[in-house]
């Protein structure tokens, strides 16, 4: 008897230890800004050029997984729970948090995208790796995670 409360002991903490990588909020800090405050209102006045098309959406889910590899780590299901080597502290973003797509402008994203984001290990994209353009498709792409 006493193996059972031992095994369900060593079962508690393991699933203690899991429960935070697997939560759906990948930054307890979601919310907070990340362009400076006196780049906020250009970045915020942006406008995704693109319409959110099924053909737009497919233009940025491929770079997404490919060129872009946001992949990576921000995962297939764009949970922010991606394949990371050697991943310690915060989470990548999690673009399914409904909180998260509300309170980001596509201005915003396109910055981060240009600019990194302050404060996490997201690298700028723009223009190492994505043209503007392809940035905007990726974005359409981001924002289908917040729909489903």
């Amino acid at each position: 008897m006493p193996w059972i409360i031992g095994t369900l002991c060593f079962f508690s903490l393991l699933l203690q230890s899991i429960l935070p990588l697997t939560s759906e909020a990948a930054d307890p800090q979601v919310l907070k800004q990340r362009v400076p405050q006196d780049q906020i209102a250009e970045a915020q006045a942006w406008v995704n050029p693109f319409p959110s098309t099924p053909e737009n959406i497919e233009k940025g889910k491929k770079l997404f997984h490919g060129k872009a590899f946001c992949v990576t780590c921000h995962g297939r299901d764009g949970k922010g729970l991606g394949k990371i080597p050697g991943l310690v502290g915060k989470l990548p973003r999690n673009f399914t948090d409904k909180d998260w797509q509300a309170a980001r402008t596509d201005g915003e994203l396109l910055w981060i995208l240009k600019n990194g984001s302050p404060g996490t290990a997201m690298a700028p994209f723009i223009p190492l790796v994505l043209s503007e353009e392809e940035a905007w498709h990726v974005l359409l792409y981001v924002r289908a995670f917040g729909k489903s």
